[in-house]
């Protein structure tokens, strides 16, 4: 099996599909919950906001990539938020699918929001927006990061302990 090589940093456009999937996805989500109200959708994309943070100040500070343009688009934005951490720590770190729960309610809540809206007032529109967010989220992250950001991820040669839960 041929070895591909890893980016030191990363094409722009990579991390920027990532970032545009990512707000689309937050966008629509927030559309779809905003029959419940603007302080649902406050508090959802408070939600979004605060799960991109716990991944900076729990992954990007000590990975590879802190400080570099990485195929997510955090590894240039972890330095405002945080101080460099330890190569080793990132390493180290045992991650299971009980730890992407969070990650995993950015989508899920509207998901669920969506289907309740549906019961109570059936909208063919409002479907599409919940098959489109379901779109997004599962199959454009998992195709951008299958294809580009973690094929050439440089932290994957060193050790990433996401890759011992996806590449099973």
């Amino acid at each position: 099996m041929e070895k591909l090589e890893s980016y030191e940093n990363f094409p722009l456009w990579i991390p920027f599909i990532t970032i545009i999937i990512s707000i689309n996805g937050y966008i629509l989500g927030a559309f779809i919950l905003s029959g419940f109200g603007c302080l649902i959708v406050i508090l959802y994309l408070i939600y979004c906001i605060s799960i991109e943070l716990l991944v900076i100040f729990r992954s990007c500070r000590d990975c590879y990539y802190y400080g570099k343009i990485c195929g997510l688009g955090k590894g240039k934005i972890a330095p405002l938020f945080t101080k460099k951490g330890k190569s080793g720590r990132f390493i180290e770190k045992k991650i299971s699918w009980y730890d992407l729960i969070p990650d995993f309610f950015v989508v899920v809540i509207p998901i669920i929001g969506g289907i309740i809206l549906l019961f109570y007032d059936f909208s063919f529109v409002l479907l599409g927006l919940i098959i489109l967010l379901v779109i997004i989220f599962f199959g454009g992250t998992g195709f951008i990061r299958g294809s580009f950001a973690c094929k050439y991820c440089k932290q994957k040669e060193l050790g990433c302990p996401a890759q011992n839960i996806f590449n099973k």
